[in-house]
């Protein structure tokens, strides 16, 4: 308990100092303190969280590395670091995705939610469409391409399957989930209107605070327990 209160208070301070150095111009430190911050929410999971899941630890960890790379970016080129920043955040995203997934029956989902999935599909592609063409004209090379689609592709498809996953089980887990994917996507989208088109601090300030209230959310739904797929079907059958 309280090594779990000296992680938090760390937590809000780090967030402090964040918010002053952003607004003060000074961006380096903010960033500092910022990528100091979700390494910490990670540690707090490993503290006061029990049992633990493979899937959830390993998108903390992979994001806390994608993370804690900042302080080497005056020691690697750009390139590596944009090239291993991105493969990192998207296989923390691909773990969280696999963790949703593996509760939720597929069968079942396509079956009863088919209009769902073509609705979501089709919104997918069409921010996808719109963030890709928001920084292409950023973009040079080839591999960097890719690399964005894929990154888009995977936090689109976390976003979808979080909300099917609430669809289909409707509790208070799988809905802190998809507050949790949605505060990610609306994070992720004006880190590109920071990144690519207006270099204001209210909107990293805005990205870095979405990305902190999404954690939140999947902190808060680690401690809950989820339900075998074998009980929804039971208590859908039921109803």
């Amino acid at each position: 308990m309280y090594k779990s209160k000296v992680l938090i208070g760390l937590i809000v301070f780090a967030y402090i100092l964040f918010v002053v150095f952003q607004f003060s111009g000074d961006e380096v430190m903010a960033s500092s303190f910022s990528s100091i911050t979700f390494p910490l929410i990670g540690l707090l999971y490993f503290v006061s969280v029990k049992p633990k899941t493979v899937f959830f630890s390993l998108f903390l960890i992979f994001y806390a590395l994608s993370e804690l790379l900042f302080f080497a970016i005056d020691f690697i080129p750009y390139l590596y670091f944009y090239y291993i920043g991105n493969i990192l955040s998207m296989l923390s995203y691909a773990f969280l995705l696999f963790e949703i997934c593996k509760s939720v029956c597929g069968f079942h989902v396509l079956k009863n939610y088919k209009i769902h999935v073509l609705v979501l599909t089709g919104l997918n592609i069409y921010i996808a469409y719109i963030l890709q063409e928001a920084i292409s004209p950023y973009l040079e090379l080839t591999n960097e391409y890719i690399i964005e689609i894929t990154y888009n592709v995977t936090m689109l498809l976390l976003l979808s399957v979080s909300l099917l996953n609430y669809f289909y089980k409707g509790n208070k887990k799988s809905l802190f989930y998809f507050f949790g994917a949605l505060c990610i996507v609306f994070s992720e989208v004006i880190n590109v209107a920071y990144l690519y088109v207006a270099h204001q601090n209210a909107l990293n300030f805005i990205s870095v605070s979405l990305f902190l209230l999404a954690f939140y959310f999947l902190y808060q739904q680690s401690k809950l327990e989820n339900l075998k797929v074998e009980e929804i079907e039971i208590s859908t059958n039921v109803n």
